[in-house]
């Protein structure tokens, strides 16, 4: 009779033994049977839930049977233990790593080097440029260096999404495949012409219209690193902080190429010079201006994306050719890209028989938020249903239609504003897209 047969035969008389089930655990792990160890450690849980040796257990056999999902919730629990051990800090940030979250990955190393400095990973140290010592300690031999500290502070990471997660939309993202994708993937090309990899594209259009999920989309295409900075990243009340904080911003991005570098609501950081009686705004654009030129380091492979609302209130020089020399207009999606947009986010809900394409009709002027608030919607009308009933039933194109009555187009008061824009203050011809979906000649 094996040992693990024994020791079946043994639980048999005492099934509530929990020393012996862990030690039946810790066999059929260590004989590489992932699945029936996962399944003992689990029935140790159900009598001791708060085991962590059980926890440990379930979470390295998980992840070696390929069940990364579980793994990935009881290693978010037990690591929050200061007692575990470095290993499931370590196990936990390849996990992190695999699902792009490289801030939060890089965390659960330092953990893990902190509580042990041999438990190297050569996987980990090549993507974090750490070599087995966290840099806490000022007077360590490899303290921190500046890239490492700067990953954390503006939230470096490799986002898992592409456009194939982003609904309608093919006009601009062919612009942004011409623009940025292209010259990576034929840097060759791009080259015999003398044509640079980089520069930048201004997304502007009415909110919830998806402009920071294409930024973060256009990364997930091209396998980038993404950034995304919004005011509070930059902003500070000590006088010049601004503008190092928007330098070391550029220069964590030169350090990460390819990098799509994305700026939100880009008008507060960039509005008119005209407009500003401080000189320290002022200070700030002159900064902003001089590092999108590159007039002191190389933006080869830095991919500038920036959305904002208001494109009015940006100062002109930043639409010179080389700077935002790309101004794209992204309207609300239209009827195809509202179904398609629907369908994504009906994605694992409980439904039947739903015409997309007829509630897309009904949605005019939807944005993808005001999309989302209508499925939000539709799903609190059945959850109240159900609860009343005790019976929970499949959305069908009926509920949503019935929440389109509800939920009304958050975009109109913006084209109410644009509108005058586009008709008076156009020379350039920037907002002519705008006189063209509201159909003005």
């Amino acid at each position: 009779m094996s040992n693990v047969d024994s020791l079946r035969e043994a639980l048999s008389f005492s099934p509530d033994n929990i020393a012996l089930r862990l030690h039946l655990a810790d066999v059929l792990y260590f004989e590489n049977q992932f699945d029936d160890a996962a399944k003992e450690y689990q029935e140790v849980l159900k009598l001791a839930s708060g085991n962590v040796k059980a926890k440990c257990g379930l979470a390295k056999s998980s992840y070696s049977g390929g069940k990364k999902d579980l793994a990935f919730v009881v290693l978010e629990d037990i690591c929050k233990n200061e007692q575990v051990e470095a290993e499931y800090h370590l196990l936990f940030a390849r996990i992190l790593l695999d699902e792009g979250r490289m801030n939060e990955a890089q965390n659960q190393y330092k953990l893990a080097l902190d509580k042990n400095p041999m438990a190297s990973d050569n996987v980990l140290d090549n993507e974090f440029r750490i070599k087995g010592n966290t840099g806490n300690d000022p007077e360590s031999d490899n303290p921190e260096s500046e890239m490492e500290f700067l990953s954390r502070k503006f939230s470096l990471e490799r986002p898992t999404i592409n456009f194939n997660d982003v609904g309608g939309m093919e006009k601009i993202k062919e612009e942004i495949k011409l623009k940025i994708i292209h010259p990576l993937t034929h840097p060759e090309i791009y080259k015999a012409y003398g044509k640079k990899i980089g520069g930048g594209i201004l997304l502007y259009g009415p909110p919830g219209c998806g402009k920071t999920y294409l930024a973060k989309a256009t990364a997930g295409q091209v396998k980038a690193r993404f950034i995304c900075i919004g005011i509070q990243d930059i902003l500070d009340m000590w006088i010049g902080s601004s503008e190092k904080n928007l330098h070391q911003v550029f220069e964590l991005a030169r350090a990460n190429t390819p990098c799509v570098l994305f700026f939100d609501e880009v008008d507060a950081l960039a509005a008119s010079r005209s407009d500003m009686k401080q000189s320290a705004g002022r200070h700030l654009i002159n900064q902003f201006l001089q590092e999108l030129d590159g007039v002191n380091s190389n933006n080869e492979g830095v991919l500038i994306l920036a959305a904002t609302n208001a494109p009015w209130h940006l100062d002109p020089a930043f639409r010179r050719p080389g700077r935002f020399d790309r101004i794209i207009f992204v309207a609300p999606p239209d009827a195809p890209a509202r179904a398609e947009i629907l369908k994504v986010l009906m994605q694992e809900k409980p439904q039947e028989n739903i015409q997309f394409e007829e509630i897309a009709h009904k949605c005019s002027d939807f944005s993808g938020a005001d999309l989302k608030a209508l499925v939000d919607v539709t799903i609190e009308k059945k959850l109240t249903e159900a609860m009343s009933s005790g019976i929970p039933s499949p959305i069908v194109t009926r509920d949503l239609l019935n929440a389109v009555k509800e939920v009304k187009p958050s975009t109109k008061d913006w084209f109410v504003h644009a509108r005058n824009y586009a008709l008076y203050a156009n020379e350039s011809g920037h907002y002519n897209d705008i006189l063209q979906y509201l159909n003005i000649k």
